[in-house]
């Protein structure tokens, strides 16, 4: 049986994923071994589904309509560099979400409660609104300069998006790497 790695999210503006690409060229001179997520890429996951039988997709589509499509478009702030488990220990590298957070956990709460009844486990802790813009590949001294980049960067501005529809995404991982294709995109219309 084919199937389809899916997530679903809310894709970021040009403004915003341009800022992002600018502060990953203050990262790259720490020379740390980092996959960096392209530009075109970057987007707020609100659920990661995994490989879903291409048979699925359209329940998983359909899922997702009904349940953002009542509720109301609203604008965000991206703010602040971090990194996950923490700056001194970077693996996972992100932009923040400062203002429209309360707004973003409820769209991720929607999901989450609709996709559970076809198979998909809930969440069992809050939701942490971030932009990813990288992935740590190595330890050792260039990640400890880059932890401390991080910190410099704690007050970073991304700017302003406005959050208006959720996209579910397919994601073909490949030698250049992933390409994403919209499979639906569902206005909020609340």
């Amino acid at each position: 049986m084919a199937t389809i790695r899916t997530f679903v999210a809310v894709e970021m503006s040009s403004a915003v994923r341009s800022r992002a690409a600018s502060l990953i060229e203050r990262f790259r001179v720490a020379g740390a071994k980092v996959t960096w997520v392209a530009p075109q890429n970057m987007h707020l996951t609100l659920k990661f589904l995994g490989d879903v039988p291409d048979v699925d997709s359209p329940g998983v589509c359909q899922a997702v309509e009904e349940a953002v499509s009542g509720l109301a478009s609203f604008e965000i702030v991206c703010r602040g560099a971090g990194a996950f488990p923490d700056a001194r220990r970077p693996r996972t590298l992100w932009i923040g979400v400062d203002s429209g957070v309360d707004e973003l956990v409820a769209l991720h709460d929607a999901v989450d409660a609709a996709l559970a009844p076809l198979g998909f486990a809930r969440e069992r802790r809050r939701f942490q609104p971030h932009l990813t813009i990288g992935r740590v590949r190595e330890s050792g001294p260039k990640v400890a300069e880059l932890g401390r980049l991080v910190e410099k960067h704690a007050d970073f501005e991304a700017g302003l998006g406005a959050v208006d529809e959720v996209t579910v995404m397919a994601s073909f991982l490949e030698k250049s790497g992933p390409k994403y294709e919209a499979l639906v995109r569902t206005e909020l219309r609340g």
